[in-house]
């Protein structure tokens, strides 16, 4: 490992699984301090586990993030304590996607969706940027999607709200830079966990025929384009919604 991210604290929402679990995991191997959060407190124990066992240091905040500020604001002040007052890097990486499309979607869920993929997120960034910028900066990675911009037949909810965050980032770059905060988000393809799922002819599967890549992507590749943005080398990347899709959104690959 390079270090790239010694001596720096970080705090990574929903990173008891999947892409956030990655992205502890890949952080916490480049030297910095995670704080781990999610809801499944024995995933947490096992990413610390994991951590800990190549000389890592992280800690776990329980954390049900339902989008009210009392929420966003209960999970920084603790993850702050942890880290003796500073965080340095934050990643909003928690969402929720519901097995319903607009027919189907009744107003509970839509409350529900938005609460933690939009909500949650704004007032922990509302919670933690003010640290920051007192502290000399910092950086805020958010999650978007591709399906925010290549619109598919099912999951216009769930869509709509990593619009939402693409958008967030946009103008929280423009609001915090100046004062020293980078702020960028990651949009993953199809992201398919290879200890719990291989590429056969699934609908997942499917959606990334015809790109480049031409299969699904893993949590470590978009865990890869997290510590990158993370890092010092990105400090000239600003406002940046970095596509890690196989291609899916901005190439067709024609068979002859």
């Amino acid at each position: 490992m390079t270090q790239r991210l010694k001596g720096k604290t970080a705090l990574i929402t929903g990173s008891t699984s999947n892409i956030g679990r990655a992205a502890a995991v890949g952080f916490a191997g480049e030297g910095a301090h995670v704080i781990v959060s999610g809801r499944d407190d024995a995933r947490g124990a096992a990413v610390l586990a994991e951590i800990r066992a190549v000389g890592g240091v992280a800690d776990y905040v329980h954390a049900e993030l339902d989008g009210t500020a009392e929420a966003s604001r209960g999970l920084a002040d603790a993850a702050t304590g942890l880290l003796r007052g500073r965080i340095d890097i934050l990643v909003n990486n928690a969402g929720i996607f519901p097995a319903a499309n607009t027919l189907t979607a009744d107003p509970e869920m839509f409350d529900r969706v938005y609460a933690v993929n939009v909500k949650a997120p704004f007032f922990l960034t509302q919670a933690v940027a003010p640290a920051m910028i007192a502290n000399g900066g910092g950086v805020i990675i958010n999650l978007g999607s591709w399906v925010a911009r290549l619109s598919v037949p099912v999951g216009a909810l769930y869509a709509s709200t990593k619009g939402a965050m693409e958008t967030l980032t946009r103008a929280w770059a423009a609001e915090f830079g100046p004062r020293g905060i980078r702020v960028n988000a990651v949009s993953p393809g199809v992201i398919r966990d290879p200890a719990v799922f291989v590429d056969t002819d699934h609908p997942a599967a499917r959606m990334m025929a015809g790109t480049p890549a031409g299969r699904t992507g893993n949590p470590d590749e978009v865990a890869a384009a997290m510590l990158y943005l993370a890092s010092d080398e990105a400090f000239f990347v600003q406002g940046a919604v970095l596509d890690v899709d196989g291609g899916r959104t901005q190439v067709a690959v024609i068979a002859g």
